[in-house]
């Protein structure tokens, strides 16, 4: 399904100026409360970074997690919480991001912290670098914790795509040997001083992305935007697909 056109147009391109005010712009993936024909630049963002006791969101728990808000450009707010995940946090895990079983011994379960999670990604287009790694988790804990608002924030509804700057980042960058965070990070000019903490990449993902945004190649509305890293996406999955079938 493709973004409607907000021109007021029908398949033919004829222009029906008496009714193009009654059309509506609707895409897929986008979130129904934000107009999907604005900037996607001018809505908030809601950037989220989870670090976790390891990779499989089916078992593994979350340790931290952090909500970045970026406005038309800039980080306006930065929210971040320890969470307990009820178990020991395993070695190799404690290598990647520093946090052991100590820091997090009398932080607050996720259940606990759930609430204010929720209302800090209301009503923003969420986002993450590599996201179905940390939507995943986000998904599987609210899960767990058997949250079901009346009214969920875009990043909780399965319908509402996520920003990934990554997918551009493939698509912008192919001819650089790596793509991960840290990499883009430096490759742009962004500082990353405490990488893989929730709420240093968080921020350093908001801001790779809107330095990818500057690309003439990267939609300006959040509808066509959402559509174009859908197709990407597409390519991209299959592409891997090739590299993985048998010769």
């Amino acid at each position: 399904m493709k973004v409607a056109d907000p021109c007021g147009c029908f398949p033919t391109g004829r222009h029906y100026p008496g009714i193009a005010h009654l059309l509506k712009v609707r895409a897929v993936g986008v979130a129904s409360e934000l107009d999907a024909s604005a900037p996607w630049i001018d809505h908030p963002i809601a950037f989220l970074d989870v670090e976790t006791t390891g990779r499989n969101a089916a078992v593994d728990r979350l340790v931290e997690v952090a909500v970045v808000i970026g406005l038309r450009g800039d980080v306006v707010a930065r929210h971040s919480w320890l969470v307990n995940p009820g178990r020991p946090i395993p070695a190799e895990s404690t290598a990647v991001h520093g946090i052991r079983d100590e820091d997090v011994a009398d932080k607050p379960a996720f259940p606990e912290i759930v609430g204010e999670l929720l209302a800090t990604l209301a009503g923003a287009i969420p986002a993450a670098y590599n996201a179905v790694f940390d939507r995943g988790f986000l998904l599987a804990e609210l899960e767990r914790a058997g949250v079901r608002p009346e009214n969920p924030p875009p990043a909780m509804r399965r319908e509402v795509d996520w920003i990934d700057p990554l997918t551009f980042a493939r698509e912008l960058y192919k001819h650089e040997g790596s793509r991960a965070l840290g990499d883009m990070a430096a490759l742009l000019g962004i500082e990353l001083v405490n990488a893989h903490r929730a709420t240093d990449d968080a921020e350093a993902a908001l801001r790779v992305l809107y330095a990818l945004a500057k690309d003439s190649r990267v939609p300006r509305a959040y509808g066509s935007f959402i559509q174009e890293q859908r197709r990407l996406l597409r390519m991209q999955d299959e592409a891997r697909a090739r590299w993985r079938r048998p010769s």
